[in-house]
């Protein structure tokens, strides 16, 4: 067990010499090794990260140390660090090594934060499960034959299991709150633009943003707030300037307005994870806040919108990976057409391949116009939805998924089973708000169950500071 429960108190450990950050991380790696059945790291950076710990500690005890000193975190291995590897879980990638660092890593690292190696993840960062790895599939530390969720899976696990203290990975339809969900802890998707994607490999680049997990608000807020803010690297990243998250988590008695929209209460969602969800409703009506129902009309079409979309950007995005440059080339080639046809054939995975026909398809001469552009003129109804909602509303309260973690394999034969696993998820990436998974009960069997909360764009704020409320007078 660790002897403390978030990063201030760690920090206060470590400057009072109660706890040594080289034994910490050698905790951390014994625990890693101890877990290497659930697959959750791809790449651990043992040597360095003994190396950091040492530079930091030192740190620490001369006084002038950053605001992450200690820190422990894995990186989602689609996020680039400076001659390590960054495989994106592909075999196309298998032996590429990243020239330089992502800005949100870089950021972490600037304030002291010890890197300790790359999590696992569904290839590409397209899955609801962590099976489509090319390192195998990930397994739920809460149950072993269930998924950690996906696509980020591997810092969801790293995080619910301790194996390090936070987690970064990438949210471009759940891909960060579902797996939290699934694996019972929090998981911050924030408003796009707001974190420089710079360093990210892209999926789908007007989808893509990264955020942190943890297993508290606190550990949360303080990670977002360092990794946020402009980069003139990245021509999306907003200059909206960034609150000090962390110092402001209490409500200060402020009742804020919760919406809820009976779009995601409808079918389909498990009946104990509706129950929990309105035993919380209930907590927070007794406890004054106000709760009004309100209405988002075009949810239904999201999960249709946001395949089209980001399947469509997919195949953009991936038509760089040809063999030519970087990346795995197929030997078997005798003309150039020939190695690029094999050299993706054989470099990705069945899902990725999916995906970039599905995209190829939708963007195709004759059928633009029938789902491309239809989608696009979708996407802005749904972000229409949202702007009229939050002018009734300071946030909205929905599931995070309608199952608990589901077994592996159960439904690797259905794409489109996968797909809606995301129904609660994929609205916010369409409409570029930020939301976060709380962590708040679990079911008959013991499986997390998770809800979401959801807040108008850059207003990160009273998504942490609603999540602090709930984290310490409510679950």
């Amino acid at each position: 067990m660790l002897p403390y429960k978030n990063y201030s108190g760690k920090i206060n450990l470590l400057k009072t010499g109660k706890l040594s950050l080289v034994d910490n991380l050698k905790f951390f790696l014994n625990k890693i090794n101890e877990n290497k059945h659930l697959n959750a790291f791809n790449f651990v950076f043992e040597e360095e990260a003994l190396e950091q710990a040492k530079k930091v500690q030192a740190k620490i005890e001369s006084g002038n140390y950053g605001k992450l000193a200690g820190l422990v975190i894995g990186i989602k291995d689609v996020l680039s660090i400076e001659n390590k590897p960054t495989t994106c879980a592909s075999n196309i990638l298998k032996d590429f090594k990243a020239i330089y660092t992502a800005t949100a890593v870089k950021r972490l690292i600037a304030e002291d934060a010890v890197i300790i190696g790359k999590t696992n993840c569904d290839e590409f960062a397209m899955g609801s499960s962590n099976e489509n790895s090319a390192f195998g599939p990930v397994l739920n530390p809460i149950d072993n034959f269930r998924v950690p969720g996906g696509s980020s899976g591997g810092s969801a696990a790293a995080v619910a299991a301790n194996l390090c203290d936070v987690a970064l990975g990438t949210d471009t339809g759940g891909s960060i709150r579902q797996p939290a969900a699934f694996c019972g802890v929090y998981g911050v998707k924030p408003t796009y633009g707001r974190v420089s994607r710079y360093g990210l490999t892209a999926f789908a680049s007007s989808f893509d943003t990264i955020g942190p997990f943890s297993n508290n608000v606190e550990d949360a807020a303080l990670v977002l707030e360092v990794i946020s803010g402009n980069d003139e690297n990245d021509s999306t990243s907003s200059k909206a300037e960034v609150p000090a998250l962390a110092n402001l988590l209490s409500l200060n008695g402020t009742k804020l307005k919760i919406g809820i929209a009976k779009e995601y209460f409808g079918e389909g969602l498990s009946s104990e994870i509706k129950e929990a969800l309105e035993n919380i409703i209930k907590k927070l009506e007794a406890d004054g806040f106000e709760i009004k129902e309100i209405h988002l009309p075009h949810n239904e079409y999201t999960i249709a919108a946001y395949y089209i979309l980001t399947t469509a950007e997919a195949s953009s995005n991936l038509a760089r990976y040809d063999g030519a440059r970087y990346g795995y080339r197929s030997e078997s080639s005798a003309s150039l057409i020939e190695m690029y046809k094999s050299s993706r054939s054989e470099g990705f995975g069945n899902e990725v391949k999916r995906r970039i026909m599905l995209g190829t398809y939708v963007l195709s001469a004759g059928y633009y116009d029938a789902y491309y552009r239809k989608a696009q003129k979708v996407r802005r109804f749904i972000k229409e939805d949202f702007d009229k909602a939050f002018k009734e509303v300071d946030l909205i309260l929905t599931p995070t998924s309608p199952t608990v973690a589901f077994k592996i394999g159960e439904k690797s034969s259905d794409p489109l089973e996968m797909y809606l696993s995301d129904i609660y998820t994929t609205s916010a990436n369409l409409a570029g708000i930020p939301g976060i998974n709380i962590p708040v009960a679990k079911n008959s069997e013991g499986l997390p169950i998770g809800m979401q909360l959801l807040a108008n764009q850059f207003n990160e704020q009273a998504l942490l500071q609603m999540s602090y409320y709930i984290q310490g007078n409510i679950i």
